[in-house]
């Protein structure tokens, strides 16, 4: 049977249930955004933990029942190959549950795409992505990009290069004046 919008009923359906799924999942996600990564860790061992666990038994058992050729099962397939990888949220209480953020991060280098053509050869382009790199991370860690290549450029030709990591901006401290 058709659905009014040209789909088969039991395509929505399907659909609204793998949603009924994964919304307690992003509505735990919510309450404990913001939230010590050891409180994130605790409640998602405790709460999300089983949901993970019933989603991996919903699609395995999906997986079963429908033709191994449909989209879906190739959809289903990935997901299962990529379980560990989803499932680090119940691991690692710094991790998300979702790529919003790197998203967010990545929107103006897509928006103006067009603009960065000035970088005119390959080897530019590895430098802007560089600089692109640095900024977005110290940004990520508290800093004012500006100030954060101010005081890398600062230190970077006296110090070691087999400690280079302590110039990360997640290692560096604004000097004291």
């Amino acid at each position: 049977m058709q659905h009014r919008f040209g789909r088969p009923k039991a395509q929505l359906e399907a659909r609204m249930r793998r949603t009924a799924l994964l919304q307690p999942l992003f509505a735990i996600e919510a309450e404990i955004h913001g939230q010590p990564p050891e409180a994130r860790l605790a409640t998602r061992q405790a709460r999300a933990a089983p949901l993970m666990a019933d989603l991996h038994t919903w699609l395995e058992m999906t997986l079963r029942r429908i033709s191994g050729k449909s989209d879906l099962a190739k959809a289903i397939r990935y997901t299962l190959a990529q379980w560990t990888a989803l499932t680090t949220v119940l691991r690692d209480g710094r991790a998300c549950l979702h790529n919003n953020a790197a998203e967010r991060q990545m929107r103006p280098l897509a928006l103006g795409r067009k603009n960065y053509l000035f970088a005119g050869s390959i080897e530019g382009g590895r430098r802007a992505a560089i600089i692109y790199t640095l900024v977005g991370t110290a940004e990520l860690n508290g800093w004012d990009p500006q100030a954060y290549l101010r005081v890398l450029l600062d230190r970077i030709a006296d110090h070691p290069i087999n400690r280079i990591g302590e110039l990360a901006p997640w290692n560096l401290r604004l000097p004291t004046a």
